[in-house]
């Protein structure tokens, strides 16, 4: 098989190099772009499969390149910034990336994250597909169906509609506003205590323990995420 393409928009050379140094060494080919306008250009001629995008480029902020690849590709885009307040992690995500990552940041920890994208990328539902797996819980899309280890698990329209928006985003982060928005409609975007309250009663149903969920993962101050693993 042909190794993921790894596309790296990032000004900073230093930062550049170890990105590519840490890429090539793990087995992903890299191209990089040093401006978000160079970026946007690379990803439509190379069709990367993950990409790593600071937020402080020369020309267009990172949060509108988000927005813009996001108009024509779903490739996974890890955020990459020195902005670590929560409100710059949701904004990120809301515009459209998979993950966000402070630097500074370990490099086995970025290896992780790219490595969640490209499984999440392989094996994310789409309308069409029938079912999803993830350790014991199985969502069957088609038949509206949850089974945990086997057993038939009841939820409600509004549980079953928050769980089906994040299996089908499954390893990705949602934020409370694109849950809102999904489940709840777009009026109802600033009460992200119906999301917690929701969560709250999914993980009675689907954890064995919880206070130590195992499926269904919290963002601190950002959202939720289903687990691919």
């Amino acid at each position: 098989m042909t190794a993921p393409r790894v596309l790296i928009v990032e000004d900073e050379p230093r930062m550049t190099r170890f990105l590519e140094t840490l890429c090539a060494a793990h087995g992903y080919r890299t191209v990089h772009a040093a401006s978000g306008r160079d970026g946007i250009a690379r990803a439509a001629d190379h069709q990367p499969d993950v990409v790593l995008l600071d937020l402080g480029l020369p020309d267009l902020d990172g949060l509108e390149v988000t927005r813009q690849l996001r108009g024509w590709t779903h490739v996974p885009i890890i955020v990459l910034s020195a902005r670590g307040r929560e409100a710059d992690k949701v904004e990120a995500l809301d515009a459209g990336a998979d993950d966000y990552l402070t630097k500074p940041f370990g490099a086995q920890e970025l290896l992780a994250r790219i490595r969640v994208a490209l499984r999440r990328q392989a094996r994310s539902p789409v309308d069409g597909e029938p079912a999803l797996t993830v350790g014991g819980l199985h969502i069957d899309f088609a038949a509206r169906r949850i089974t945990l280890d086997g057993d038939d698990v009841h939820l409600t329209p509004r549980e079953y509609a928050m769980l089906i928006t994040l299996a089908r985003n499954v390893g990705r982060v949602m934020t409370h506003r694109q849950i809102l928005a999904e489940v709840w409609g777009p009026n109802a975007v600033e009460h992200t205590h119906y999301v917690r309250v929701h969560a709250a009663r999914l993980r009675r149903k689907l954890e064995a323990d919880p206070a130590r969920p195992r499926y269904l993962l919290t963002e601190t101050g950002v959202g939720y995420r289903l687990t691919d693993e």
